[in-house]
């Protein structure tokens, strides 16, 4: 009789690693390409700047585990990937703005208006929105048009003034003002959440999952969600910028609410560490056999120091 045979260990490194190639590859070939498609009057590289070479990718990483956890269509999952990437790239450029936060440096580099003019960056950030949804849409049957229609509502709300955009709205009109446990976490809801657990939830749209698994991974992503922008609070108190890759500090010097002057630096720790619990015991709700990537994925996002 045979010996059962090993599964091989799963590493997020190696996954990860072979995940972002693609993903990086993609988004190098697809946005603004100069020899493909290029953009006139300097805006492609423009846009270029704000995509490529920097960023942790998180986001193309939860649609790609997403899928691999439902078995899902993987170029589906590439093209919801690199259009969430997108919208996420286009958010910072405009956050970045004067009219913003204000802010010069972004993955370690000048931001886009610090590099482009305000103009332009501008500009950049609304052509990347656009082609978001270009790539949602290819026109070579890849992709069933009923995925379609679903993943581009899926971004389209988590975009916009029930998602991202409403989120950053908030934001800009709190600084200066208390805000209670419940606003700040309907805040980050928005701004942050809505993003991060649509990346989710595009990725399980690629394939089929039962209703009661479709709600472990809806309750899934709102954990990592909320999580990720915990633990962003807790670095920009805790690390420098040469870290981050961005302005540490930033925060507190707007006066800006955050989980670590609601609760305490201490307390948001373990606030975010309860909420990783919360994340994989959603992934043990769903009965899915597959989700190694996307448990490794959430310890990594509360666990990181950049």
């Amino acid at each position: 009789m045979n010996a059962p045979e090993k599964l091989p260990l799963f590493t997020l490194s190696a996954w990860s690693a072979a995940q972002l190639a693609n993903v990086e590859n993609a988004l190098s070939r697809w946005v603004a390409c100069p020899s493909d498609a290029p953009a006139p009057a300097g805006l492609g590289d423009a846009m270029r700047y704000a995509v490529l070479d920097g960023g942790k990718r998180l986001r193309p990483l939860l649609v790609m585990a997403a899928c691999e956890a439902v078995q899902g269509n993987a170029q589906a999952a590439l093209r919801a990937a690199c259009a969430v990437e997108l919208i996420h790239a286009y958010s910072l450029v405009h956050d970045d703005m004067p009219c913003m936060d204000n802010d010069v440096l972004r993955r370690g580099k000048p931001t886009v208006h610090v590099k482009f003019g305000q103009a332009q960056a501008l500009l950049a950030g609304d052509a990347l929105q656009a082609l978001a949804f270009e790539f949602l849409t290819p026109p070579d049957g890849s992709v069933d048009a009923a995925t379609q229609a679903r993943l581009c509502r899926m971004l389209a709300q988590a975009a916009g003034f029930q998602g991202m955009a409403g989120g950053q709205a908030i934001d800009l009109a709190s600084v200066g003002m208390p805000l209670t446990s419940e606003q700040l976490h309907e805040m980050h809801r928005l701004k942050t959440g809505a993003l991060l657990q649509a990346s989710v939830m595009m990725g399980s749209a690629c394939g089929a999952a039962t209703p009661a698994a479709q709600d472990a991974l809806r309750d899934y992503g709102a954990a990592v969600g909320l999580a990720f922008q915990v633990v962003d609070d807790i670095l920009d108190v805790t690390a420098d910028s040469a870290t981050l890759g961005k302005t540490a500090g930033k925060d507190a010097a707007q006066d800006k609410p955050t989980f670590v002057s609601l609760m305490g630096l201490e307390d948001s720790k373990a606030y975010a560490q309860q909420l990783l619990g919360k994340a994989l015991r959603s992934l043990d709700a769903s009965e899915l056999g597959h989700t190694e990537a996307l448990r490794a994925l959430a310890d990594m996002l509360v666990n990181r120091h950049h």
